[in-house]
C-alpha cells in the first residue's frame, strides 16, 4: 500500500512512497510531483535523501521524481549476491516495468550514474535521456589513491552522515555493515566499462563533474567522446557539491546551482 509522507530530511515536500517485488527483493521506492519521469539514482552508501535531498524540491518544479533505493541500501531488501551496476540496472528497470513506465529519463549520480548508464546500454528502449554524475568507469579514471583507500578502508571511515542516515530507516547496525562491506567489494572488485558498451549508448548523455571530482577531468573529457551524444558540464567543486549532497555541503547552503542546467538538457536536447 502507498503511503503519503512528507520528506524529515533537508525537505518537507510531499510524496507517496511503497516497495515493489523486484527481482528476488523489495526495493522501495518514493514518488514526488507531477510530468514526464525521471528517475533518481543515489550513490553508494547512501539514500535518496543523502543524495538528493538538496536538489529534490528544485527538479520537482518540472518533473515527476520517481526515487529508488538500490539493493541493501535504506528501506530495500538484499540477496545473497554481491552487488553490480548491472544488477542495479535490471532492478530499476523491472521496478518501472511495475510502475508501468515505458519511458523515462535518468539521473544517477556516482555508484548511481554508473547504474544509470547501464540502464542505457542493457534496457535502452526504456531510456530517453541520461544524467549521470560524477561517473567514474574505467580505473584509470582516477587517482591510484582513490583504489588504495578502497583497498584498507574501513566500516569506521565511512561517513557518519551515511550511517546515520541508514539506521533512521532501517535501525539494523548488522545491516548496516552489510551494506558498507557490499560497497567496498564493488569498488575493491570494480571492473572498467568496456569502450564497447559506451559506445552503445544510444541516450542522449550530460556527464556532469565536479573540477575536484573522484574522476579526474580527463577522464570524463575521453569518456564523453565515447558517447555518441553526448553532452559535458565541468562544474567547479568536489564529489557532489553541486547538487548539495549531505557530505559535502554543511548546515542550509544552498549548492543546487546545477537544477536550471538539468530542466535546460531534459526540455531542449
Amino acid at each position: 500500500m502507498k503511503n503519503t509522507e512528507k520528506a524529515t530530511t533537508m525537505n518537507t515536500i510531499k510524496f507517496e512512497s511503497d516497495y515493489a517485488d523486484v527481482n528476488g527483493i523489495k526495493m522501495y521506492y518514493q514518488v514526488y510531483g507531477e510530468g514526464l519521469p525521471l528517475v533518481l539514482i543515489h550513490g553508494g552508501g547512501s539514500t535518496i535523501q543523502t543524495t538528493f535531498g538538496r536538489i529534490i524540491p528544485k527538479l520537482v518544479n518540472f518533473r515527476k521524481l520517481i526515487c529508488v533505493e538500490l539493493q541493501a541500501h535504506g528501506r530495500t531488501g538484499d540477496r545473497e549476491s554481491e552487488l553490480s551496476f548491472e544488477q542495479d540496472a535490471d532492478d530499476v528497470h523491472t521496478l518501472l516495468n511495475h510502475l508501468k513506465i515505458e519511458k523515462a529519463d535518468f539521473f544517477g549520480f556516482s555508484n548511481g550514474a554508473n547504474t544509470a548508464l547501464q540502464i542505457a546500454i542493457r534496457h535502452p528502449e526504456i531510456c530517453r535521456k541520461v544524467i549521470a554524475g560524477s561517473m567514474l568507469l574505467k580505473r584509470d579514471g582516477t587517482f591510484p589513491q582513490f583504489w588504495e583507500f578502497m583497498e584498507n578502508g574501513t566500516f569506521e571511515q565511512m561517513p557518519q552522515q551515511y550511517k546515520d542516515a541508514f539506521l533512521a530507516v532501517r535501525p539494523d547496525s548488522t545491516k548496516l555493515v552489510n551494506m558498507y562491506q557490499k560497497c567496498a567489494n564493488r569498488m575493491i572488485q570494480f571492473k572498467d566499462f568496456s569502450d564497447d558498451e559506451i559506445k552503445s549508448i544510444r541516450a542522449t548523455v550530460l556527464l556532469i563533474n565536479g573540477d575536484a571530482d573522484v574522476a579526474t577531468s580527463e577522464h570524463v573529457v575521453k569518456m564523453s567522446r565515447l558517447i555518441p551524444h553526448c553532452n559535458l558540464a565541468i562544474i567547479p567543486g568536489g564529489h557532489g557539491e553541486y547538487i548539495g549532497e549531505i557530505t559535502t555541503v554543511s548546515g542550509d547552503k544552498d549548492n543546487t546551482f546545477i537544477a536550471p542546467l538539468i530542466e535546460k538538457f531534459l526540455w531542449y536536447n
